[in-house]
């Protein structure tokens, strides 16, 4: 953890700052926290080094923060709007048991910095232009939406938004003020909850119990005609889409973010090595066994990978620790160069191009096509 006493901002230099390099540049200083609920935060940032900020309004950032000697990676939605380049703010939701949300929470201030790689992703409105949006969020699924919603707002687009919430109680209702405010400065905005109940200090009065298409369709009639962009928990989206393609919905015109929560296994759901599909470096290969051997040249170890089967896995089973956070080909935190070898990487926009061509790979969505060697 590094204290930063000085502020890199400049009000001279805003013009001349060059775009945040997440190759170079790799430390982000929290400048400012608010609270937004009871038990969500909202954590504001810059460069160490003054810099401006290019991502496309639905992105995440992969944070990295040192717990008990440990660094740990997470992958947070940027909330704020990509229109004010010079800082970066990501809202985090306490997480009972959750290691990192809860760590920032109690120890993040102003003045501390953080590891931090990205933007990435391809949840985002910037890809998909239109003339009217519905956004639908559950939860603190609500980050990428708002930063989507806060981007249009400040461009003074007259782009026809209905921006629907899902919150278990009206106190846990994300940005509640904040999207009262843009409502009404923006007819062309219309924003609506819905809560399961009431809270211990607030009845609530507007639309209860989860989102039907009876409850969509009163709160927006033409929501067939809209593009969409679904984000909350899994059952949360699972039940939006199933309502979606039920109500005749276009599904081309349905875009969905799985919300990355701070803890993505439970221990009961901790693998076993002794119950691994894996044979160690000396063991003795089956004659109908399809898979490929895997060598890791950092910690000197091969592993038997079964076809089909991403090498993370596989070296989890194994009883390798090797970095990972999304699993998901989000956030790149397993990022790792192949060696040699050919592998089919089925990513979802946690690694760049220019890195595929340098021979990057992520290992929680890469199944091996031959033997591998990876630098890890």
């Amino acid at each position: 953890m590094t204290i930063v006493q000085e502020s890199p901002t400049q009000l001279v230099a805003w013009g001349a700052r060059p775009a945040w390099d997440d190759e170079t540049d790799t430390i982000l200083v929290c400048r400012r926290r608010h609270a937004v609920t009871h038990d969500v935060t909202t954590f504001v940032f810059e460069a160490l080094a003054p810099r401006r900020f290019d991502y496309e309004p639905g992105q995440f950032i992969t944070i990295g923060v040192e717990i008990e000697g440990t660094l740990i990676e997470r992958c947070y939605t940027i909330s704020s709007s990509p229109t004010r380049p010079f800082t970066i703010s990501i809202t985090v939701k306490r997480v009972p048991g959750g290691v990192v949300s809860n760590w920032l929470h109690d120890n993040l201030q102003p003045g501390q910095s953080i590891n931090a790689r990205g933007p990435l992703g391809q949840f985002t409105c910037a890809d998909y232009p239109a003339d009217k949006y519905l956004f639908l969020s559950g939860g603190s699924g609500i980050t990428p939406v708002m930063s989507m919603l806060r981007t249009l707002h400040d461009l003074s687009q007259d782009t026809d938004v209905v921006f629907v919430h899902s919150a278990r109680t009206p106190i846990d209702i994300v940005f509640r003020r904040e999207l009262a405010d843009i409502a009404a400065a923006s007819p062309s905005v219309q924003v609506a909850h819905v809560c399961e109940t009431d809270a211990p200090t607030e009845a609530w009065e507007g639309h209860r119990g989860r989102l039907t298409v009876e409850t969509l369709t009163q709160i927006c009639p033409d929501f067939r005609d809209r593009e969409v962009f679904v984000c909350g928990p899994g059952p949360y989206m699972a039940a939006v889409k199933s309502l979606l393609s039920n109500a005749g919905f276009d599904m081309d015109r349905h875009h969905q973010e799985s919300f990355v929560l701070d803890e993505l296994l439970s221990d009961s759901e901790a693998v076993d090595a002794g119950d691994a599909d894996v044979i160690l470096a000396g063991g003795d290969d089956s004659e109908t066994d399809t898979g490929f051997d895997v060598e890791f040249t950092k910690s000197n170890t091969t592993i038997r990978c079964a076809t089909g089967t991403p090498v993370l896995d596989a070296a989890t089973k194994a009883g390798l620790n090797m970095p990972s956070s999304c699993g998901q080909g989000l956030c790149g935190t397993c990022k790792v160069t192949l060696v040699s070898g050919e592998v089919d990487m089925q990513h979802n926009g946690g690694i760049r191009p220019k890195e595929i061509a340098q021979n990057k790979i992520l290992l929680c969505c890469s199944t091996p096509r031959t033997p591998l060697v990876v630098d890890a």
